[in-house]
């Protein structure tokens, strides 16, 4: 599989033979498919079938993938915080495709709902066809159903499309206070749609509007509304709580007709709760088409809401009361990262400084100030080798060196430790070859993240660049103290892997300022510095040894660009 798991999507493309550098040439495009880092994954990720002709191709159906399936049945919300834009993040978010059917289109923001445009009928029961007749969907999730026609379309379509779990989110008023369907669809939800919903979840006002009216103040007023709900004839119930008066929890109530489980979190101050609703739904519907059991798939949703609240608690969009959270807990990071350049140059490798906890402590200095000095002396990237130290204070020590490397634009990479890597929103990660695979790693980290490998071979150059690495440390170059047993490659091996690699290389191994020359004048392309442990960290001024060694490279590759000008002309 490699490295097409580290991607949500794959694609299919069938060409005639030559009609690919056809297509290339009458665009004007000179496109390099050997190199690049897409053509990597074109080649992984990305199926070219080069054809005799353009007929239909047969498909194994034996060999497909059931993707869990979610349908959404709802409105649109313009300012992208609740209704089928928060269906789609939530499901996202948890691993799952979701589909979607536009019952209204509403024009609102922060401040609340501006317009409502309802689509026609006719439109929903065709949205609902063409997605029902043609996907494998697993459960259908409702939202705004803004009339009692398209509840009835609803319904007739899930009588010709079965599914294996029907979510009812009854949004008749939303968070914010604003009414979204009248009360005339009331008799509707409680007739035709309750009784085919596997999960109801209103809030405290959709709970009282739905049983006429009745005022629910405190926990045991929410046990006796799930127990009057279920009575209507849905499996289960979930009275969400997050509006009752005077509770220091978030509290909902799940009822499944026997048992009542008082469901609590801590409650998260913050203006960002529009679209929990939708979002806490679509979550039980996601992991419901995953397969999960109702109480669990409940617990989930709780968990997740709870978290990406907490998460978004201080983000500011819109000038309104009630702002939206982050469902894929991302955006902080584009602040956090808006001092790094974007994406990985071959050209950060220059100056490659990996710390070490036992120089640091021989030293007496802390890693910060190592880090510190190592970046003012110039180095270009850094990476954290924190061997046999706890968990806890290595992540202290990574999130506390990334700011330093935040503030300079310098890279910092995670030796071995996704955890870590992941934890602080480190910039990658380096891995051995007894360390989890680089197609694994791409898978967890993403596209966006700078992977590299250690490569002694080829054929593990070869396997990296296959992995989706974005470079390879070869090595060791020379004997080192800093790894027992460390086969070492030479000159000469360096030079053999670098002509076989697809991938930008940095020397690893023993290097110092008495042969970091001779390394980079070995005359390859691609060798693109030097990574230094000793060199720099077990020396009593980490700044002025980082300094020279600067110097030095910067000489050697002047003089190697020079003799292979020389070679060339």
């Amino acid at each position: 599989m490699a490295y097409v798991q580290g991607f949500s999507t794959s694609c299919l493309f069938l060409f005639p033979k030559g009609a690919l550098q056809g297509f290339q040439q009458s665009l004007g495009l000179n496109l390099p498919f050997t190199d690049s880092r897409i053509n990597r994954s074109l080649q992984t990720r990305i199926f070219v079938e080069m054809k005799e002709d353009s007929g239909p191709m047969a498909i194994d159906n034996s060999k497909k993938m059931k993707i869990p399936h979610v349908l959404t049945v709802a409105g649109s919300d313009s300012g992208a915080g609740a209704g089928i834009q928060a269906d789609l993040k939530a499901c996202a978010a948890r691993g799952v495709y979701c589909s979607t059917v536009i019952t209204a289109v509403t024009a609102q923001n922060t401040v609340g709902v501006q317009g409502v445009s309802i689509v026609p009928e006719d439109f929903v029961a065709e949205q609902i066809k063409s997605v029902l007749s043609d996907m494998q969907v697993d459960v259908v999730k409702t939202g705004m159903l803004p009339s009692i026609g398209v509840v009835d379309v609803l319904r007739q379509s899930l009588r010709e499309f079965p599914v294996r779990a029907l979510v009812v989110d009854p949004v008749m008023v939303s968070t914010s206070g604003d009414v979204l369907a009248g009360p005339s669809i009331l008799a509707g939800f409680r007739d035709h749609l309750l009784p085919m919903a596997d999960i109801v979840t209103p809030n405290l006002k959709e709970a009282s509007a739905l049983l006429g009216g009745q005022q629910l103040e405190t926990v045991a007023d929410m046990r006796s509304a799930a127990k009057l709900l279920h009575d209507m004839g849905p499996r289960n119930v979930l009275v969400k709580g997050g509006d009752l008066p005077d509770s220091l929890d978030a509290v909902d109530i799940f009822f499944d007709g026997k048992d009542f489980h008082e469901l609590r979190s801590s409650r998260i101050k913050t203006r960002n709760t529009h679209g929990t609703g939708c979002s806490l739904a679509s979550c039980i519907a996601a992991e419901l088409a995953k397969g999960s059991s109702m109480l669990p798939a409940v617990k989930v949703a709780k968990h997740y809401i709870e978290t990406a609240l907490d998460y978004s608690k201080d983000i500011v969009i819109g000038n309104g009361p009630q702002g939206p959270f982050d469902h894929l807990l991302r955006l902080k990071s584009y602040v956090q990262n808006s001092c790094r350049q974007v994406g990985f140059s071959p050209s950060d490798l220059f100056l490659y400084a990996v710390t070490d906890p036992g120089m640091n402590k021989k030293w007496g200095r802390s890693i910060t100030d190592a880090v510190k000095a190592a970046i003012d002396g110039g180095a270009t990237i850094i990476q954290l080798r924190e061997k046999d130290v706890e968990t806890q204070d290595f992540f202290e020590a990574a999130k506390a060196c990334l700011k330093i490397c935040r503030f300079h634009g310098v890279p910092l990479l995670i030796n071995d430790r996704i955890d870590v890597a992941l934890a602080c929103n480190a910039d990658g990660v380096h891995v051995g070859q007894s360390d989890m695979p680089a197609c694994v790693a791409r898978t967890l980290l993403g596209p966006d993240k700078i992977i590299g490998v250690s490569c002694k071979t080829p054929e593990q150059a070869h396997q990296a660049w296959i992995g989706g690495a974005d470079y390879i440390g070869c090595g060791g170059v020379y004997p080192t103290n800093t790894k027992a047993n460390n086969l070492t490659v030479g000159l000469d091996g360096l030079k053999t892997v670098c002509a076989a690699s697809k991938l930008p290389v940095v020397a690893i191994g023993g290097i110092s300022a008495s042969n970091a020359s001779s390394v980079m004048e070995i005359g390859v392309p691609n060798l693109k510095g030097v990574a230094v442990v000793s060199a720099l960290f077990d020396r009593e001024c980490i700044l002025t040894e980082t300094r020279k060694l600067h110097a030095l490279l910067k000489e050697a590759t002047a003089i190697s660009i020079h003799r292979q000008g020389q070679l060339n002309s």
